[in-house]
C-alpha cells in the first residue's frame, strides 16, 4: 500500500458521527446473550451476600424470584443454576436427588415463569462430595473417570426431569458429553441440549467460586482431568472432542485469559460458543474499580465486547445483570 501526506484514506471519517459509527459495529453485545449465575442454597428466607464475589448472593429457593426478576427486567433471559446441598458423602449421592436445591429451584422457577426464562444446570459432583472431587474415587485416591462419566448421565436427567432446559457438564471426564446424551435420549429428553465445558483449563481463577460453592478439593488438585494452561491444541482437541461426542454448544473457561482458544475454537467449530467469565476474573475486575484503577461502566462494556469479539455466542458472567443495564442506557 502506497502512503501519502496528507493522508488519503483518514479512518476517523467512520468515526466521527456517533450514528454512522454505531451502525457499522462489527460486534454486537445484547442482553439476551448473557447467562447469570445463581447460587441455591438449602433452607428458606435466604439472600446472603457471597463475601468473595461482589454482588452475588446465596438465595433459597423461595427468593430466587428476586434475582430472576432483576434480571428479566434488565433483559437477562438465561439462568446458570448451581447448588448446595444439604449433605456431602464419598459418592456425592444427593446430586441426583430430587429433594436437593437445583431439583427444587428448577420446579419452582419452571412452574413461576414457564418459557419466559431458559434454566441451565451446572453437572458436576464437586460441590456433593465430602473430598471436594469431580467424581468417584478409586481407592489409590484417583478420580475414576467411567464410573463418574456414567454418574454424570444420572444427574443430568435429574435435572432435567426437575424442569431443566439446557445442561452443562464441567467435570472433564472423558466420555462425559455421550455418557449424559444416551441418558437424556434414553430417558426421553432426546431435544434437550448439552452446552459442554469443552475447554476447561486448570486455572488458579476459580478460588471464589469454589468458595462461594463449597467445592474446593481437600486434597490434590485437578490437574488430572482439566486441561493445562499451556497446552491450545488440547484444548481444542478437547472441545472437537465433545462435539463428536454429541455436544451442542461448546464452551471456554476461563475467558479473558484464555480469548486465544476462544478465537482459535471460532474457527474449528460450526457450533455455537460460550464462554465463562470465572469468578477470580471477575473479581480481578472488581478489584481494579474499587481502587479507582479501571472505570466500572467502561471496564465491564470493553471486557464483554471482548469476549464477543474472539468469537463467544454467549457469556456467562457475574456481571450480566449490570452489564445489561448498561447497554439499555
Amino acid at each position: 500500500m502506497t502512503r501519502t501526506f496528507p493522508p488519503r484514506t483518514r479512518l476517523r471519517r467512520l468515526r466521527e458521527n456517533r450514528v454512522l459509527a454505531e451502525s457499522i459495529r462489527e460486534v454486537s453485545l445484547e442482553p439476551r446473550q448473557m447467562i447469570l449465575p445463581l447460587f441455591v442454597v438449602p433452607g428458606s428466607g435466604k439472600r446472603t451476600p457471597i463475601t468473595g464475589l461482589h454482588g452475588v448472593d446465596h438465595w433459597s429457593v423461595d427468593r430466587l424470584c428476586e434475582g430472576v426478576d432483576e434480571a428479566l427486567t434488565a433483559g437477562v433471559q438465561s439462568f446458570m443454576l448451581f447448588g448446595l446441598p444439604t449433605e456431602k458423602d464419598a459418592n456425592g449421592s444427593t446430586a441426583w436427588r430430587d429433594d436437593q436445591p437445583v431439583q427444587q429451584a428448577l420446579r419452582f422457577l419452571k412452574e413461576r415463569y414457564g418459557r419466559e426464562i431458559q434454566l441451565i444446570t451446572d453437572v458436576c459432583m464437586c460441590e456433593y462430595t465430602d473430598h471436594g472431587h469431580c467424581g468417584f474415587l478409586t481407592a489409590d485416591g484417583r478420580v475414576d473417570n467411567d464410573t463418574s462419566a456414567a454418574a454424570l448421565g444420572r444427574i443430568a436427567l435429574s435435572h432435567v426431569r426437575a424442569g431443566a432446559d439446557t445442561v452443562a457438564p464441567s467435570a472433564m471426564m472423558d466420555g462425559q458429553v455421550a455418557s449424559i446424551r444416551k441418558a437424556l435420549d434414553d430417558g426421553g429428553f432426546q431435544t434437550t441440549p448439552i452446552m459442554s465445558y469443552s475447554s476447561k483449563f486448570a486455572s488458579a481463577f476459580y478460588g471464589p467460586f469454589r468458595e462461594a460453592a463449597g467445592s474446593a478439593p481437600s486434597f490434590g488438585d485437578r490437574r488430572g482431568y482439566q486441561a493445562p494452561s499451556t497446552n491450545w491444541r488440547e484444548a481444542i482437541r478437547e472441545s472437537l472432542l465433545d462435539e463428536e461426542e454429541g455436544a451442542d454448544i461448546l464452551m471456554v473457561k476461563p475467558s479473558l485469559l484464555y480469548m486465544d482458544i476462544l478465537a482459535r475454537l471460532r474457527e474449528a467449530t460450526m457450533l455455537p460458543l460460550a464462554c465463562y467469565l470465572v469468578s477470580g476474573e471477575y473479581m480481578m475486575l472488581r478489584h481494579a474499580m474499587a481502587a479507582g484503577a479501571l472505570d466500572e461502566e467502561r471496564g465491564l462494556l470493553e471486557t464483554h465486547f471482548a469476549l464477543r469479539r474472539a468469537g463467544a455466542d454467549l457469556i456467562i458472567s457475574y456481571a450480566a445483570v449490570d452489564v445489561a443495564r448498561l447497554l439499555k442506557r
